[in-house]
């Protein structure tokens, strides 16, 4: 609802609060039937204090025949959507604003002021109908201030000078309030009116409080002497080559003794010679660059073309016309001279890491009006802040003092593509010290962070990685990225190759299983090494290599191709030597070998042992058959034959089996019956008669030499039935010739038996028994009734020359009598 006019009747009010009275202003209010009035619209208090602010507001009874009734009262001294926000609500007044109502009354209370609550104040209500919303425009203006301590007369007593000070506010206090002096932080007795004679003394602080509001006092000052230098300020900083202007105030009692006091001297220093200041117009440091200017009690201090070592304290001094009337500044001012050495600090959010909000701000010694440049443009802005709420990384910034445009600052900008550099540049080998350096141009100086590929944490936070000890496993991928305040950006990847001798290499031996004649098998080295190495096979016991090639390949293996082997591996940075690998070539028994044992004369009733052997892997088993029998005789290499008889003669073989196969040899045997005891008593007898015989023809030839008749045989002279020589002598012979001596009948029942083994295998083992006669001219008719054993040994592998037609794998025995 717009806020009417109110007319009519004048009224004038004087507001007690807390001791203090507020400044009292006549309001004409208005006479519509909606109206706010206050009671003052103007109203001053202290800090510290408390305030009421009052009024009375008014509305019709009814509305279109309903009674009006107010449903909200409330204070406010700003909007929000349009709509005033009560005070109640207002964070910076919580529990110190309170309303009191009392019909149409409403007093605000707002305790423990503070100088900014100082605003204008408005009443607002609200009614039952809806377009009965109220507020008393314009409010109250509220101002809080503070006590200040002023110097109100200095004067001169006798040595001492002094000044009379008083304790007053902006707003008009009462006559009959108490005050409280304080001298250094502490209370000065007896002091209780607003006025205070207080001594000089630049050592002391002075403050004052009204009592009750002790919490609230004056802020302390330094009372300053009736004499008296005050500088516009007292640090002044300019640019190197730039004029600085340093202005003061002065001040001294316009009489001494009753002597009008006049100034005869004015000057500026910043030296003292003899204890007495010099006058800057005489330093020839500043020859042609200082001037004053003066006028009344105001002196400025110009110097032009400012170096660097015009930085000093500067001080005014003024002389008087007594004796005692010269007065210094002290202290002084400062003077900083500098380079326009402009720097721009960067701050980014610190809030959110994924915003791109940045302040930049333009930084010097002093303080000076700025311009910004973006990317070498000019900008409107001329603050020394710069706020950017987005940015683009290939954006630059700088920013340089007005009128001081040649003297920019540095530009910053974020990091450019950051280079990755390797040392040392050559081969890296194994064990070597290897550094790794990223580098970005940058300002503010970029701040790095090294990764490797495939790795999700950062390696080292630093523009240098450093391997003092490279390893294999240290090949990869890097890279790293250069960050400051304005961006971030990554290098490209470097990779890094170790190079390094083989390792120890590994065999594999292809099949993995078992490893069977005629097979291929292929013999596999590897080993770890940069560059890769080259390989080559030997086996062991074997001076020169098999092959230069990483597989050594059997298409067909074979038995003799057993044996241990290895292979070296060599890159030119080393060599190193697997481990040996045992071949291990499985096959089936070749063909058996069998012997004989005992080698010599063999007699019926001994003992034989026959011995199998065969060439195999696995070891073969041995197992001894006679044919047709299914049981077998024996196991193992030897089949042994004790007291062999007739009924041992037949055929027997040998068996070789293992895993892998079988193999068998054929041995033939046939045994006769031995002589009887009554021939073998009969071979006794025929011998002696043999010995006999020729012991009797050496006695007869013997005799012959000596007669002749001796060579006739004496008819007495026979053998009888009992295989008996009989010898007589000439004497007793007939003289008549006989024929010599013929066999017996029992001549043919005599036998003896020799057996003789061949040493060579290819030829045939003979086991011969022949019988013995008296002659040898009869051994051909007599063959029927000799036998002997003629057994051939074939051996295990046929030479070339053999081109028998006998089946290689038997062995025969014969047995035929001479």
């Amino acid at each position: 609802m717009a806020h009417r006019a109110m007319r009519g009747a004048a009224m004038s009010v004087i507001t007690a609060v807390s001791g203090f009275v507020l400044l009292t202003v006549t309001v004409v209010l208005g006479q519509d039937v909606w109206g706010v009035t206050y009671t003052s619209t103007q109203i001053c208090a202290v800090k510290g204090s408390t305030v009421e602010l009052r009024c009375t507001f008014r509305y019709p009874s009814t509305i279109n025949g309903i009674n009006t009734r107010v449903v909200k009262k409330f204070w406010f001294i700003r909007d929000e959507n349009n709509e005033p926000v009560d005070l109640k609500t207002e964070s910076e007044y919580r529990d110190r604003v309170q309303y009191q109502r009392k019909n149409n009354d409403c007093t605000l209370r707002i305790s423990d002021l503070r100088e900014s609550d100082s605003a204008e104040y408005k009443f607002r209500f609200i009614t039952n109908d809806p377009r009965g919303k109220y507020t008393g425009s314009p409010g109250v203006i509220l101002t809080v201030t503070d006590l200040q301590v002023q110097v109100s007369r200095s004067a001169v007593r006798g040595d001492f000078k002094s000044a009379d000070l008083k304790c007053e506010s902006s707003c008009p206090l009462p006559d009959n309030l108490s005050y409280i002096w304080y001298k250094n932080e502490r209370i000065i007795t007896g002091q209780t009116s607003n006025l205070l004679l207080n001594y000089l003394d630049p050592t002391n602080r002075i403050s004052c409080a009204v009592r009750g509001y002790e919490n609230f006092h004056s802020p302390s000052v330094v009372v300053k002497d009736v004499w008296d230098v005050t500088y516009t300020s007292t640090q002044v900083c300019a640019f190197k080559g730039a004029t600085a202007e340093i202005r003061c105030t002065f001040r001294y009692p316009s009489t001494i003794n009753g002597i009008n006091t006049e100034v005869v001297q004015k000057f500026w220093f910043i030296t003292h010679k003899n204890n007495e200041p010099v006058d800057l117009k005489t330093d020839p440091e500043y020859s042609g660059r200082v001037h004053y200017q003066c006028e009344n009690n105001d002196c400025t201090l110009k110097i032009t073309d400012l170096r660097e070592s015009d930085s000093a304290e500067y001080k005014f001094r003024f002389i008087t016309n007594d004796p005692r009337g010269k007065y210094s500044g002290v202290p002084g001012v400062t003077l900083t001279v500098t380079g326009p050495q402009l720097q721009v600090h960067v701050r980014r959010s610190t809030v959110n890491s994924y915003s791109n909000w940045k302040e930049l701000t333009c930084h010097n010694n002093c303080q000076s009006s700025y311009i910004w440049y973006r990317n070498g443009h000019k900008l409107s802005s001329d603050e020394q802040y710069l706020q950017l709420n987005t940015f683009d990384s290939a954006d630059s910034f700088h920013c340089a003092v007005k009128g001081y445009e040649q003297f920019p600052s540095p530009t910053v900008y974020a990091p450019k593509l950051p280079s990755v550099s390797v040392s040392p540049s050559a081969e890296i080998v194994e064990g070597s010290s290897v550094t790794l350096t990223c580098s970005s141009d940058a300002n503010p100086a970029a701040s790095y962070t090294w990764y490797k590929e495939d790795v999700i944490n950062p390696l080292i936070y630093q523009n240098q990685h450093f391997f003092f000890s490279i390893l294999p496993s240290d090949s990869g991928k890097y890279y790293c990225t250069a960050d400051n305040d304005l961006g971030q950006k990554r290098s490209e990847s470097r990779t890094i190759d170790v190079k390094y001798a083989p390792k120890l290499p590994s065999v594999s031996v292809s099949p993995s299983a078992e490893i069977v004649e005629g097979s291929s098998v292929n013999l596999t080295c590897s080993s770890d090494a940069n560059p890769a190495a080259n390989y080559t096979w030997y086996k062991e016991d074997v001076i020169n290599p098999l092959s230069y090639q990483k597989q050594h390949v059997f298409s067909s293996i074979l038995p003799s191709d057993s044996g241990k082997y290895y292979c070296t591996a060599d890159n030119g940075l080393g060599q190193n030597k697997s481990e040996s690998r045992t071949i291990d070539v499985k096959y089936a028994p070749k063909l058996p070998s069998v012997s004989v044992s005992p080698s010599a004369e063999i007699v019926e009733g001994s003992s034989v042992t026959l011995t199998c052997s065969s060439d195999a892997n696995p070891a073969a088993k041995y197992t001894w058959y006679k044919e047709d029998e299914d049981s077998p005789k024996a196991s193992g290499h030897n089949f042994t034959i004790s007291n062999i008889r007739p009924e041992h003669s037949g055929s027997y073989y040998c068996v070789a089996h293992n895993s892998r196969g079988r193999h068998n040899v054929t041995l033939q045997l046939t045994v006769r019956e031995d002589f009887p005891k009554a021939a073998k008593l009969a071979v006794t007898g025929i011998t002696l008669v043999v010995f006999l015989v020729i012991i009797c023809l050496l006695v007869f030839f013997l005799l012959a030499k000596k007669k002749p008749s001796a060579l006739f045989p004496v008819p007495g002279n026979r053998r009888d039935n009992n295989n008996k020589v009989s010898c007589t002598s000439p004497s007793q012979h007939t003289g008549k010739t006989e024929s010599p001596p013929s066999h017996s009948e029992e001549d043919e029942e005599l036998n003896y038996a020799s057996v003789r083994f061949s040493t060579n295998q290819t030829d045939p083992i003979y086991y011969n028994i022949r019988s013995a006669g008296s002659r040898r001219q009869k051994v051909k008719e007599e063959d029927e009734h000799v036998e002997y054993a003629a057994v051939n040994f074939s051996p295990a592998l046929r030479t070339v020359h053999q081109d028998s037609e006998e089946d290689p794998s038997e062995l025969y025995s014969t047995v035929k009598k001479i």
